[in-house]
């Protein structure tokens, strides 16, 4: 299975070189780019990471199924010049971190799990996907997919900013949004999420039915040093309220 392959380019750091790292990862189906609108405001604070996971964008295409943990061993290796960074990451990303705080906590300083769960639906629900997407592509699956994503009112009043999420999942390869489909439908970390000691804040989305404010509830009420905050929005709150996302995060390591 190949390693993720970046271009020198893609892991140069956005921001000043004496700040914090920050390490961005997104969600299923998307790119790097799906960060573009937080970037002026975290690069401030941050020296900003942003990949593309594995199957995503510029990154290898996987030759099988993925795992969370697969996903996790890619970015350890990206950032294996790191002493140590934060990490943000939504959805998908957010099964990253969980398994990052689990299993690499010496490398955390602040852990921030966004619009995620410790375990996505069932199987067969995935299972399903899958066998739609590998017979007929992505395009049976996108406007479910942004219907999810944002709330209607978002999607009537801003589709100048959902246009660039939706031309990201149709240009997705499928070969790379399944094998991360089957990476979210194995992952469960409900009886894991506990030995997260990271100072960990959990962003929700109120009107997120994927992954909802009591999934993230849930998640936050795990982990010993979690705080929890509730955004208007559904589950790609980092697009649809970046300026509320990027302060929460600014306002909870202030605080830490």
């Amino acid at each position: 299975m190949p390693f993720v392959e970046l271009p020198q380019t893609d892991i140069d750091f956005e921001g000043g070189a004496k700040k914090p790292v920050l390490v961005l990862a997104h969600s299923l189906g998307v790119t790097r780019a799906m960060w573009n609108p937080l970037i002026p405001a975290l690069q401030q604070h941050w020296r900003i990471l942003r990949y593309d996971l594995r199957g995503h964008g510029d990154s290898a295409q996987p030759d099988g199924e993925l795992t969370v943990e697969a996903l996790g061993q890619d970015l350890l290796r990206l950032t294996e010049s790191l002493p140590r960074f934060s990490f943000c990451g939504v959805s998908l990303g957010g099964l990253i971190g969980q398994w990052l705080g689990i299993h690499a906590p010496e490398k955390i300083d602040h852990l921030i799990l966004a619009n995620t769960a410790m375990k996505f639906g069932e199987a067969a629900a995935w299972n399903a996907r899958i066998e739609l997407v590998a017979s007929r592509g992505l395009a049976p699956v996108v406007e479910g997919t942004l219907e999810r994503w944002f709330t209607a009112e978002f999607r009537s009043r801003h589709p100048e900013q959902v246009a660039p999420v939706r031309a990201m999942l149709e240009a997705c390869n499928p070969v790379g949004y399944i094998a991360c489909c089957a990476a979210v439908r194995d992952a469960d970390f409900r009886s894991l999420a506990s030995r997260i000691q990271a100072s960990t804040l959990v962003l929700a989305g109120s009107l997120d039915p994927v992954s909802t404010p009591d999934d993230c509830r849930a998640l936050a009420a795990q982990i010993p040093a979690a705080e929890y905050i509730e955004l208007p929005a559904a589950h790609l709150a980092a697009v649809e309220c970046p300026e509320k996302f990027a302060a929460a995060i600014r306002s909870f390591v202030a605080d830490r």
